[in-house]
C-alpha cells in the first residue's frame, strides 16, 4: 500500500494509519485481477492512507506472472491492502497482512469477511516488531511500503524483511526514492529485477543475484 510522509521510527505505525488520523468516511478501491476480479473494497480516508495506484499493481502483478497459486505472501505495511487482497484473489495460499492502526485494521478484517478470504491473515501489530520475530525463508514474497520520507525506517525495513524471502522469492518495495542495492547494506546480494515510478512512487522487485 503506501503511506505517508510523516516520520517514524520502529516502533512507528504502519505506514499508512495512524489513531490521529482525520475521521472521515470511506472511498473504495477496486481488486484488477483474479477470483475476486473488480470486485470494491471499502477504504478508510485516514490520514497517510494512500493505496498502491490501481496502474502500479496491475504492473506488479504482470511482472509477478498474473497468478500465485500456491506462494506465501506477506505485506508488512498493509494499509488499504490492496497488495494482499490483490495476492489472494489470484491464488496466493496464505497472505498474512501486518497493520497498526486498530481503524484500518478493523476495515481489513470487514473486507476479509465480505471476501471469505480464509487464506489471509491479518495482525494488528507493529510491523518491524512482528517482522523481527518471523522465520527466515518463510514467504515467497514480500509486499514493502512503508511511509515515504522516513530513510531509518526504510532501511530497518529492508534489513528486517530481506531475510524474509525464501531462496527464490521475491521482494516489492515502494519508496520515495528509487532503490539501488549497492547502496543499501541489506540489500547485499540483491538486484533490482523491474522498476518502475508513476508520479511520486517509485517501485521495484527485487530477486538474489543467483536467481533466474
Amino acid at each position: 500500500m503506501t503511506r505517508s510522509s510523516s516520520p517514524r521510527g520502529q516502533g512507528a505505525r504502519s505506514r499508512q494509519s495512524d489513531p490521529r488520523a482525520r475521521g472521515g468516511g470511506t472511498h473504495t478501491i477496486r481488486i484488477i485481477g483474479g477470483d475476486w476480479k473488480r470486485t470494491p473494497l471499502p477504504v478508510l480516508d485516514l490520514d497517510g492512507l494512500r493505496p498502491t495506484p490501481d496502474r502500479v499493481r496491475e504492473t506488479l502483478f504482470n511482472w509477478l506472472g498474473q497468478r500465485l497459486d500456491g506462494l506465501r505472501c506477506l505485506d508488512l505495511f498493509a494499509g488499504s491492502g490492496g497488495l494482499g487482497f490483490e495476492a489472494a484473489s489470484r491464488g496466493a495460499a496464505r497472505v498474512v497482512m501486518v497493520e497498526r492502526s486498530a481503524r484500518a485494521a478493523a476495515q481489513l478484517r470487514a473486507n476479509q469477511a465480505r471476501l471469505g478470504a480464509r487464506t489471509i491473515e491479518i495482525a494488528e501489530a507493529d510491523a518491524l516488531r512482528l517482522a523481527a520475530n518471523l522465520a527466515p525463508g518463510s514467504f515467497d514474497v514480500v509486499f514493502l511500503d512503508p511511509p515515504f520520507g522516513d530513510t531509518a525506517l526504510l532501511d530497518r525495513s529492508l534489513e528486517l524483511a530481506a531475510p524474509l524471502v525464501a531462496p527464490d522469492g521475491w521482494l516489492y518495495v515502494e519508496s520515495g526514492q528509487a532503490i539501488d542495492p549497492a547502496a543499501q547494506p541489506a540489500l547485499a546480494g540483491w538486484v533490482v529485477a523491474r522498476e518502475g515510478k508513476a508520479g511520486a512512487v517509485h517501485y521495484h522487485l527485487l530477486q538474489r543475484e543467483n536467481e533466474e
